[in-house]
């Protein structure tokens, strides 16, 4: 099994920074893709950003220059470093890891994981 925890949400002011991070621990043989996803209320989920193990990233138009994406493979982490926030990028954010891990008939199969959330609130 694998278990993501995320950190770093919390309440800022608008132009305020925060940054986000995301620890993936259990029978991981490897993380492939990784992003981060966020949905507001009323709102259906979106991609915010995205990395690939190789390191290519993808941003929503809405946060490109905003907020980097960056990965450690070592300590399988996710980062999203937000800058220049603003009251629209209110929601609750979430990371998504496609793991590929290794079972006890030593096959390998990838799967889709999501961490609980965090919420981040940009407000005066």
């Amino acid at each position: 099994q694998v278990q993501l925890v995320e950190s770093g949400g919390g309440l800022v002011q608008p132009g305020g920074s925060l940054r986000l991070s995301c620890v993936a621990s259990g029978s991981i043989f490897k993380i492939n893709d990784m992003g981060w996803y966020r949905q507001a209320p009323g709102k259906q989920r979106e991609l915010v950003a995205a990395i690939t193990r190789g390191g290519i990233t993808n941003y929503a138009d809405s946060v490109k220059g905003r907020f980097t994406i960056s990965r450690d493979n070592a300590r399988s982490t996710v980062n999203l470093q937000m800058s220049s926030l603003k009251p629209e990028d209110t929601a609750v954010y979430h990371c998504n890891l496609y793991v590929i891990t290794r079972g006890t008939d030593y096959l390998l199969r990838g799967n889709d994981y999501w961490g609980q959330g965090t919420q981040v609130t940009v407000s005066s």
